[in-house]
């Protein structure tokens, strides 16, 4: 069930059997010569919605932009500052909180979010804490590349070719939800070199074309549904077992 797609009755209904939600986070950013800008945003926006199908869970709006400042030296690529990013989330969380919604699980395709979205959370924390009261809400940050049957079946597909930016499995993964924006791009090198950074000119001298230690020309539609299938068991399985938390 998506957020957008009821009405506020459809909602206070939802609320009385349940008071979780999902809420799907990443990123605008360059995934590589084959890989889609919105990668990040795509990958677990398709998981959520259909763990909600699945499961009966209602699934918030995505949030598709998020912290990407080193993507900045490739066309098309969007960043919030982390101080932006934090006070969007924290607005969120109380948005929610205030209309009844006590577990609130986030669903991150993007590294580059976690530091900011664990600063959010203290910060929700921190005011009720400060101000001597008990928080009914509990927040949790999901990585949808993190779950034991993700790495488990990227590992048997991609091995180390995978890598840690661009990687097959987050490609095939958004080819599944849009097959029609499938390329076909020869790498060079294929497995693209891997390391460090600190800014956008740094990244952008280091990783060319904006592979880090990735070669995802093994990326395909068929990988994506097996990804898929995947990540929407880690999904449901780890949000119940968050759902149960008191």
């Amino acid at each position: 069930m998506r957020l957008q797609l009821l009405t506020w009755p459809a909602v206070a209904e939802y609320l009385e059997r349940s008071t979780g939600i999902l809420v799907p986070i990443g990123s605008t950013e360059q995934h590589g010569p084959n890989g889609l800008v919105g990668t990040d945003a795509i990958c677990p926006e398709t998981l959520a919605w259909s763990a909600g199908e699945r499961d009966d869970i209602l699934v918030a709006p995505t949030l598709a932009i998020g912290m990407a400042q080193h993507h900045l030296g490739f066309p098309g690529s969007i960043t919030l500052r982390p101080a932006t990013l934090l006070a969007m989330i924290t607005d969120i969380v109380e948005s929610l909180a205030r209309t009844g919604f006590t577990h609130l699980y986030f669903v991150n395709g993007h590294g580059g979010n976690i530091a900011t979205l664990y600063s959010a959370f203290s910060a929700v924390h921190a005011e009720a804490s400060l101000a001597g009261q008990a928080s009914p809400l509990r927040l949790r940050l999901g990585n949808w590349f993190d779950g034991p049957r993700v790495r488990a079946l990227s590992q048997r597909l991609f091995g180390a070719a995978d890598g840690s930016h661009a990687t097959a499995s987050e490609v095939s993964l958004s080819w599944f939800a849009h097959p029609q924006a499938r390329r076909e791009v020869r790498m060079t090198p294929e497995v693209a070199p891997s390391g460090g950074f600190h800014d956008a000119a740094d990244y952008r001298r280091r990783y060319p074309d904006g592979r880090i230690g990735s070669n995802p020309a093994l990326a395909s539609v068929e990988a994506g549904a097996q990804l898929h299938a995947a990540g929407v068991d880690d999904l449901v399985e780890d949000y119940r077992a968050f759902l149960a938390t008191d």
